[in-house]
């Protein structure tokens, strides 16, 4: 499974330019797989992995949890809260759950471009298994 997903988010970060880390863990939160490109910055391995858990403990991509989190938002400061289980929640893009037949089996994190590089990036590894 994360072979594949791997492949794909490769394929994709070849193909826009974003050397990046990624990550990808199954329905339990644990790492499966892991690749970082050659030219990935060294903090995109833990970003790409902390992407992955929170796509999977929200069961939503990352990007779209931004906007709760901020001053005022209904969800302000749960993206700072959950540090203390010791795990952070990344609230931009690049974290996308893998969605098997209505079921969340896991999620892809990318981390080494911008967040939309990222989204599109996760997206494409979690594609190669929904598809």
């Amino acid at each position: 499974m994360a072979d594949k997903a791997i492949a794909a988010a490769i394929a994709k970060a070849i193909e826009i330019g974003s050397p990046s880390s990624i990550s990808v863990i199954d329905s339990g939160r644990e790492l499966v797989g892991f690749a970082r490109m050659d030219g990935a910055l060294l903090a995109s391995v833990q970003i790409s992995q902390a992407k992955a858990y929170t796509a999977r403990s929200l069961n939503a991509a990352t990007q779209d949890w931004g906007a709760f989190v901020q001053p005022g938002a209904p969800l302000f400061g749960l993206d700072v809260a959950h540090l203390a289980v010791g795990k952070p929640l990344i609230t931009f893009g690049g974290g996308v759950p893998i969605t098997v037949n209505g079921e969340v089996i896991g999620a892809v994190g990318v981390a080494g471009g911008y967040p939309d590089q990222d989204h599109e990036i996760a997206s494409a590894g979690a594609a190669a298994l929904e598809g």
